[in-house]
């Protein structure tokens, strides 16, 4: 038998790279093709956890609203802040911390806890980030009812100009821009779905990296404006006013706080400044080219890696 080549068949389509963008960017695709699959199993990974429990998934409400109420009584105090303009900064500023935690730990873990579905689903990598994502969406819509309750019981302190502190900026107080912290979850969401695969795909070859992660993530929730609020840093006791402008650098310098600020901000009433959006911007396109990159040289792999 005389054997042929593509040569003397032009029809036949050309071989594709196993390394390539197109790959990559049909990956990503593919698992939003997929919504209904990781959709369905977002929901069952919720209801497998609280299968036998009598209140459910509203043991996640109720352990959000203790610690908002334990940590908002405690540091109200100790920053000599008013009550019902701080619990609420508490409240909203861990309903999104809570959510970057979920999607940063379990990111890391992604693939290696789907192992077994990896193996023997054909599906494309991106699928399992998207199902640990939609999960941590759905803790987060069960932490906004107790940012509803909240609201509701100090709605006459937020409705109006207010400050959290004494000596703070001035904030306008609850109105229409509460919708910009739509626009601003959305975002979160999409740089969580970039981190997933960036740390998750790394963490599959390099077993160090969950643990090492989960060890920083604490020195990260102290070193941000969740339980304090950044204006504290610009009060100085000795020096001059350029020393308090100089401490706002440990806020700003965190790329987490502007991830929170974008979100939390708007539920408060508070002003957002135009630079949050603008780091956030940036480290959205930049996390995701280097995303895409780790998709192309190591998508393949991962399945051999678990």
């Amino acid at each position: 038998m005389q054997a042929t080549s593509t040569v003397d068949h032009p029809e036949a389509p050309p071989a594709v790279k196993s390394r390539s963008f197109k790959r990559a960017f049909g990956d990503v695709r593919e698992a939003w093709d997929h919504r209904e699959l990781w959709g369905h199993l977002g929901w069952q990974d919720i209801k497998q956890r609280y299968r036998r429990s009598v209140i459910g998934p509203l043991w996640i409400t109720i352990s959000m609203g203790t610690t908002a109420l334990a940590l908002g009584l405690l540091y109200s105090v100790l920053l000599g802040a008013e009550l019902p303009a701080f619990l609420p900064y508490i409240t909203a500023g861990f309903i999104v911390w809570n959510f970057i935690l979920g999607c940063v730990t379990e990111g890391t873990d992604v693939f290696i806890a789907n192992e077994g579905l990896i193996k023997h689903l054909p599906a494309p990598i991106t699928v399992h980030v998207m199902r640990m994502v939609w999960r941590q969406v759905l803790f987060l819509l069960h932490n906004l009812v107790i940012y509803v309750i909240v609201m509701m019981i100090f709605f006459g302190t937020l409705s109006e100009p207010y400050r959290m502190t004494q000596d703070g900026p001035l904030q306008p107080g609850l109105s229409w821009t509460v919708a910009l912290a739509i626009p601003g979850f959305i975002l979160l969401a999409i740089n969580a779905v970039w981190v997933s695969l960036l740390f998750g795909v790394i963490s599959t070859r390099f077993r160090d990296i969950p643990p090492v992660v989960n060890s920083f993530i604490n020195l990260v929730f102290f070193m941000t404006p969740i339980v304090w609020d950044a204006s504290i840093l610009t009060k100085v006791t000795k020096g001059s006013p350029e020393d308090g402008a100089w401490r706002m650098w440990i806020a700003e310098l965190n790329p987490v706080y502007h991830f929170v600020e974008i979100v939390r901000a708007p539920l408060l009433g508070h002003t957002v400044d135009w630079h949050h959006w603008a780091v956030v911007g940036g480290f959205t396109v930049v996390g995701w080219l280097l995303a895409l990159v780790i998709l192309r040289n190591y998508r393949a792999r991962v399945s051999y890696w678990v």
